[in-house]
């Protein structure tokens, strides 16, 4: 008996027979509270198929975007057993993490947040990202 899909799974999807890679593709995109960010993102990916300049993802910002690659590096590292300190080395730099004592610096508590930020989400904290921001 087949395995039945986690809650996370990715939507449904129809395969047609007989229908070659060339033939057009149709979304269907239900109207909910996250059409926006469907809409921008299907906009998007039209851009890559069409072999165009994407235009500029709203969703995250740069320093977003930014601060998701630190935490996956960091929790890259922890996750092959390095220690906080040498995760801190790689990304800011060895003179700036001996430049203050490891166990009471700054960069420690940043680089533990960095890790418990990644692991989030690796277990499923990144499904957020596509959600559009909604502006109070």
């Amino acid at each position: 008996m087949p395995a039945e899909p986690p809650d996370h799974a990715a939507p449904p999807h129809l395969l047609i027979s007989g229908v070659g890679p060339g033939a057009p593709i149709a979304a269907l995109i239900p109207f909910d509270d996250d059409l926006p960010g469907r809409i921008e993102a299907l906009n998007r990916f039209w851009h890559a198929l069409r072999g165009k300049r994407m235009p500029h993802d709203t969703r995250i910002t740069r320093q977003q975007r930014g601060r998701l690659r630190l935490m996956l590096q960091a929790c890259d590292g922890r996750n092959c057993g390095a220690s906080y300190r040498a995760i801190g080395e790689a990304i800011f730099g060895i003179e700036r993490v001996a430049a203050d004592p490891w166990k009471t610096s700054p960069l420690r508590d940043r680089v533990i947040g960095l890790v418990e930020g990644g692991t989030g989400l690796i277990v499923g904290g990144y499904l957020r990202l596509f959600r559009y921001r909604h502006r109070a």
